[in-house]
């Protein structure tokens, strides 16, 4: 990986003075705190040729240098995992990840996640901005999600897609097997989303003073089956965690399989989701060092044609039955 390169930041004319740590915050979105913060640790931010702390204070034209350390080795082992690549070139890679496969290691992860299969099959070339867990590592996708999720080979990729989804510009598609009759065609969720304060493993709509951010979901209804569910493309203009779980539970369209969020077992459903029905089916970006624009899409899993095919021939026939069911009924006195 290569050494970190080094940054310059100068506060703006009329600023008021601030801690150092939240100036390079917000002015450096695309590193994380942490990042920052082992930056102060290890002495890497000056000011006037001196070491400062995260808790200096400085004001309007304070001119300060930094660079993040240098990552550690990775001591994760590679695993040759097969990729379904959709794009690679030096800087970047666009894969079309498969439902089950864990991005980064965690508690409870062994070694057969996508960072492994990374490790392999990069050679070492990844970008170290996200830390000897998170090589490359940009974004990410639930376990259960599958499709198209990007990863940085360099530095200067890492921090150019970073700046791209923290300024929203990053396109992202969607298609989810929702249970249940949507209420119409399409629709627009704009509620903040944060922890749940009596679950928190979950994440829930929680007010912006309670410690919800800004989340913004669009979707449509691409096909309806009857009474029992309906295909939606959805359309994120945020990245909050289980985003779209949460925001179309909280208009009564929970996800198929997603048992997290209340899925329970419909007997009207022809067959059993295998899984959370959720699959990221595009992201339009532009290429961070070229900038040329990729549009790049992932193909529908087998799993979610099958399912998707299911359910038709079901709507189908609940379709068919129903004049015949109506006539034999009884026809009542006026």
């Amino acid at each position: 990986m290569s050494e970190p390169e080094p940054m310059i930041h100068t506060v703006a004319a009329g600023a008021r003075r601030a801690r150092a740590d939240k100036v390079l915050a917000a002015a450096f979105p695309q590193f994380s705190r942490s990042a920052i913060q082992r930056a102060f640790a290890a002495g890497l931010v000056s000011q006037d040729g001196q070491p400062i702390s995260q808790t200096a204070l400085i004001g309007a034209g304070a001119q300060v240098h930094f660079r993040l350390p240098a990552a550690a080795p990775s001591e994760l082992e590679p695993r040759a995992i097969p990729l379904e690549i959709l794009f690679e070139d030096e800087h970047l890679l666009a894969l079309n990840k498969p439902a089950g496969l864990v991005v980064h290691p965690g508690a409870g992860t062994r070694g057969d996640t996508l960072v492994h299969a990374l490790l392999a099959h990069c050679a070492g070339q990844l970008s170290g901005v996200g830390g000897v867990e998170r090589p490359g590592i940009v974004h990410r996708l639930d376990r259960e999600t599958s499709g198209v999720i990007l990863v940085a080979k360099t530095d200067p990729a890492h921090r150019g897609l970073t700046e791209q989804f923290a300024a929203r510009t990053v396109q992202k598609e969607y298609l989810a097997l929702v249970s249940g009759v949507p209420p119409a065609a399409e629709g627009s969720i704009r509620e903040p989303i944060g922890r749940n304060p009596r679950a928190r493993h979950k994440m829930a709509v929680v007010a912006t003073g309670r410690g919800g951010r800004v989340a913004h979901t669009d979707w449509a209804v691409v096909e309806r089956f009857g009474e029992v569910g309906a295909l939606l493309r959805c359309a994120i203009h945020t990245g909050r965690t289980h985003q779209i779980r949460v925001h179309l539970k909280s208009v009564g369209l929970g996800l198929m399989g997603d048992t997290v969020y209340g899925y329970r077992p419909d007997p009207r459903m022809p067959a059993e989701p295998p899984r959370v029905m959720l699959h990221a089916e595009r992201i339009v970006v532009r290429h961070p060092v070229t900038g040329r624009t990729l549009d790049l899409k992932a193909p529908i899993p087998a799993d979610f044609n099958a399912l998707v095919a299911a359910l038709r021939r079901a709507a189908k026939i609940a379709q068919a039955g129903r004049p015949a069911a109506s006539a034999a009924r009884p026809q009542r006195r006026l």
